[in-house]
């Protein structure tokens, strides 16, 4: 889910896990997933053995878009509305589900056996450099010093795809790994996979821009970013998007990958939902593909201010259309941020205090990154507790409010907060681990949570109180020790750490 810039919420909106506190709802686009009476489905095989899945496809009505055979998933389209019965006729196949309203960003990496280049220091300041109180607080200046990563690490945002004609995005862009997976199978042409909404170009800024003495640095101003779209104009992320996307990565030398999203409309996707069971086990499958190819999966923790490892209820499914209260218990989870062996990223202010909005868990939370804190955490050094980075010139205008919008000449950047600003910081310090140490998959995720700087749970919860959970309203409270707890993980991630 990312925060759509047509459809924002008061504490959540959805394109990218970024957090609006005031801004009107607007209707919520239709679903791209079934326009002209056609659906388009996921179908489940209970094996990787899917070779027939042209003919059992047209057998039951339907049209093949692709075959991952590697996991058993099968992307079709049908206008008849008993195909997803009809194609469970054959005994092979586990559960098939359309995916219209089902939306969710899509990851795609793969794992690097090559030996990096030597990392590069980037030392040194941009112009808006000053302003960027997020990089201060996790002494990415005085790691630049040292290193700014090697141009040899590509990291997969995925996203709503990015900008490479932004001047600060465009010397990182890695063309050849880029792609767009909107529809279920991957497009190359970059046409493709250019930003449509302002959310990806605003993420890749934060993980890689470059140092080049305009506008903004990144956390790793020297490695190379690839733009896996899965997200489309409105910040629809569907089902058929996102195993595309992980099974691209996971065929390409992508080996990290940036999340800042979770599935629409349902926040908790739940396995015993018949009308679920097949894609969340799809995309369970696509993310472990990757995995299994030395992809470190990162992804944001969201902004409902919610438990993550206590989930009572979800009042905010289905969020492109009426959401309708449902009891739920860890039966459900959000993706990816749940899925076995993704790193989660809770969100942190200028105070390093949790954001208002984060949300967090003992199970969820693997470290935390700035995120902005527009409420609680208002300081000098960020007046208005928002983090800045790169932005579309051809939707400043109107996709970024008037607010938060900086312009540098013809360059153009913008003020965003949430968990989605804080995923990508932990990516980039993770993108100089690699760097330094070449470390991919499950080690690089311990050395991220190593490069922390621990922080305890609060003694006073108060200022918390008005904002409880979204889903069902309980108060925000904090488990764990300094070293581990619910808030922070292993704490704050530490660029300076990780090049040392």
């Amino acid at each position: 889910m990312s925060v759509r810039s047509t459809r924002v919420k008061a504490v959540l909106g959805s394109i990218g896990l970024l957090v609006a506190t005031a801004s009107a709802a607007a209707a919520a686009p239709a679903s791209a997933a079934a326009q002209g009476g056609v659906s388009t489905y996921i179908v489940l095989y209970r094996g990787a053995s899917s070779a027939d899945a042209a003919a059992t496809v047209s057998k039951a009505g339907g049209t093949l878009v692709a075959n991952y055979s590697q996991i058993g998933v099968v992307i079709a389209r049908s206008g008849d509305p008993n195909f997803a019965a009809a194609v469970q006729q054959n005994g092979e196949v586990a559960g098939a589900a359309s995916t219209a309203g089902f939306a969710t960003q899509v990851r795609d990496v793969a794992g690097n056996s090559a030996p990096v280049k030597a990392p590069i220091p980037a030392p040194g300041s941009d112009s808006l450099s000053g302003l960027q109180w997020d990089m201060n607080q996790i002494n990415a200046p005085q790691a630049h010093a040292i290193s700014g990563g090697s141009p040899d690490v590509v990291v997969g945002d995925i996203d709503t795809g990015l900008d490479f004609t932004h001047p600060d995005i465009a010397p990182n862009v890695d063309f050849a790994d880029s792609a767009s997976c909107v529809g279920g199978a991957p497009d190359t042409n970059p046409a493709a996979w250019m930003d449509d909404n302002g959310h990806g170009t605003h993420t890749a800024g934060i993980i890689a821009a470059a140092k080049n003495t305009i506008g903004i640095v990144g956390v790793a101003p020297n490695v190379k970013l690839a733009g896996i779209k899965t997200g489309n104009a409105d910040g629809f992320f569907f089902p058929e998007s996102v195993v595309c996307a992980f099974m691209w990565a996971g065929t390409h030398h992508i080996n990290i990958t940036n999340n800042s999203y979770f599935a629409d409309p349902w926040l908790f996707n739940c396995r015993n939902d018949a009308g679920q069971r097949a894609i969340w086990a799809a995309e369970r499958r696509a993310i472990r593909f990757a995995q299994s190819q030395g992809t470190l999966v990162v992804a944001a923790d969201g902004n409902q201010s919610d438990d993550l490892s206590h989930p009572t209820q979800d009042a905010t499914s289905p969020d492109d259309t009426t959401p309708i209260t449902r009891d739920i218990t860890n039966a459900c989870a959000v993706v990816p941020v749940e899925v076995p062996g993704v790193v989660g990223v809770s969100a942190t202010g200028n105070l390093r205090q949790k954001s208002f909005y984060s949300s967090y868990g003992v199970s969820a939370t693997d470290v935390a990154a700035p995120g902005g804190d527009t409420i609680l955490q208002l300081t000098p050094a960020a007046p208005n507790g928002r983090v800045l980075s790169a932005w579309p010139a051809s939707l400043i205008n109107t996709t970024c409010r008037p607010e938060r919008r900086l312009f540098e000449g013809a360059n153009t950047y913008c003020y965003q907060q949430g968990t989605s600003m804080a995923s990508p910081h932990a990516v980039g310090v993770a993108a100089l681990l690699e760097s330094a140490t070449g470390k991919t998959g499950g080690a690089l995720a311990a050395a991220l949570q190593q490069a922390t700087n621990p922080i305890p749970c609060p003694s006073d919860t108060s200022a918390y109180d008005p904002f409880p959970a979204v889903d069902g309203g309980a108060p925000q409270t904090c488990q764990g020790g300094a070293g581990l707890n619910g808030w922070y993980g292993s704490g704050e991630v530490d660029a300076l750490q990780a090049v040392k």
